[in-house]
């Protein structure tokens, strides 16, 4: 398997060939600040003692506190945690932020839990890694099968442990518990923002644009969703069950949920449907969806979905990653020698974590915004990003990765520089 956190480092490391910075800069990013490995006892339903096994990574925080999701998934490892709190550092960056990057994460498939089971894990685990949390420190939210009622559940476990109501030191909660409007669209909304510039940049037609999405959680369908109702032809959509496909483009996200839906729920709050079992349309494979002849491939899934094995398959013109590290580097110079144009994850997704930055704030103003002023807030601060990006690849004829990670590296080093360097103490 890919190493996921090695991936990361390579992609930074041709950032740095194309800008000057202190070694120091280099030295600081190279490793992560903080990290612990956790284990969550939870007392299973039928009497068992089951032990899980948690992380939590606190890259860099010299922009600010750490921040960054959680996830529960079988795969999840150190190697995998490490990287995803890797790119939040830039992600941050990139969008401004006063945050660095932490992430963390627990092997274990939530599916397979009654609800009071995820509940213990979830109050377990905030539990393990309560120390190193907080609102002025390390800031979680929700990620891969995740969601606001486990948000809740954390944000109470930190409350009784530190006896005080602290709604600020996580965000994805639900809105009646200081969660901000806005945030369960937010990181396909900033996608969305990003896709509409890039259109109005390259002069193309909206209608005339054929997307597959690889993923279909919450990113994902939100993506999907907004490009349909602009006149976007959806053409492929999938989930980790299966894939569907309409030559036509006549795929209607809602409706397609609608059909994942009617299954019903599982015990732990995840759906048992999949959009697979929507039988009016053409069922494919994962791996057949990726290689669609499509204007737009969105990854919305998970890592290392685009390698080098299946690279030169992609028919896509554009990739825009609203999945965390969905392309390996391997793969990121077969898309580029190919014409590909590729817009990164941590430029594509970060709308995620900049209305995390808004539910932080309004937590900590007691002051809360209507949806609009979100959305708006947030279109403020990712379109401009992304031109400033685009520009940056343009006039250094370089791929948009390694664009973002510039823009983002100038930001993180005026930060770890204005402390002293290596030049200054010698």
């Amino acid at each position: 398997m890919s190493n996921s956190f090695e991936n990361a480092k390579k992609q930074l490391d041709k950032a740095f060939k194309e800008i000057e910075l202190s070694n120091d800069v280099h030295e600081i990013l190279s490793k992560p600040k903080e990290a612990i490995q956790v284990s969550i006892p939870v007392r299973m339903h039928d009497g068992k003692l089951k032990t899980f096994q948690g992380f939590r990574v606190r890259y860099n925080d010299s922009l600010g506190p750490t921040k960054g999701g959680i996830r529960f998934h079988p795969d999840v490892s150190f190697d995998e945690v490490k990287a995803l709190s890797f790119w939040m550092t830039f992600k941050c960056a990139i969008a401004g932020l006063p945050f660095g990057g932490g992430k963390g994460g627990v092997i274990v498939n939530p599916k397979e839990l009654n609800k009071h089971e995820l509940e213990m894990l979830s109050r377990g685990y905030m539990s393990a890694v309560a120390d190193i949390v907080g609102p002025d420190r390390d800031i979680p939210a929700p990620d891969v099968y995740t969601n606001a009622m486990i948000m809740s559940w954390m944000s109470d476990e930190y409350n009784k442990i530190t006896r005080k109501i602290q709604p600020a030191v996580i965000t994805g909660k639900p809105i009646s518990l200081g969660g901000s409007l806005g945030r369960d669209e937010a990181t396909a909304r900033g996608g969305y923002y990003i896709i509409k510039e890039f259109v109005k940049k390259k002069g193309l037609n909206e209608k005339e644009m054929r997307v597959a999405v690889q993923g279909f959680g919450n990113a994902g369908y939100h993506i999907a969703k907004m490009l349909h109702d602009d006149g976007y032809q959806v053409v492929g959509l999938s989930d980790s069950k299966g894939a569907i496909y309409s030559e036509k483009g006549t795929l209607n996200p809602e409706q397609v949920m609608k059909v994942k839906k009617e299954k019903g729920m599982i015990d732990a709050e995840y759906y048992s449907g999949s959009v697979s079992d929507d039988s009016k349309h053409k069922k494919i494979t994962n791996e057949e969806l990726l290689e669609l002849d499509v204007d737009f491939l969105i990854p919305a899934a998970l890592e290392n979905q685009i390698t080098e094995k299946n690279a030169n398959k992609i028919k896509a013109k554009y990739v825009v990653e609203i999945a965390n590290g969905p392309t390996t580097p391997e793969a990121d110079e077969i898309l580029r020698k190919n014409g590909v144009v590729l817009i990164p994850d941590i430029l594509a997704n970060s709308g995620g974590v900049t209305v995390s930055y808004f539910e932080w704030v309004q937590n900590r103003q007691g002051y809360y915004w209507e949806l609009e002023e979100v959305r708006n807030k947030l279109k403020e601060k990712i379109v401009p990003a992304f031109d400033a990006i685009h520009t940056i690849a343009i006039e250094k004829k370089i791929d948009m990765r390694t664009a973002a990670y510039i823009f983002a590296l100038k930001r993180l080093a005026d930060a770890i520089e204005s402390k002293g360097t290596e030049e200054f103490f010698a």
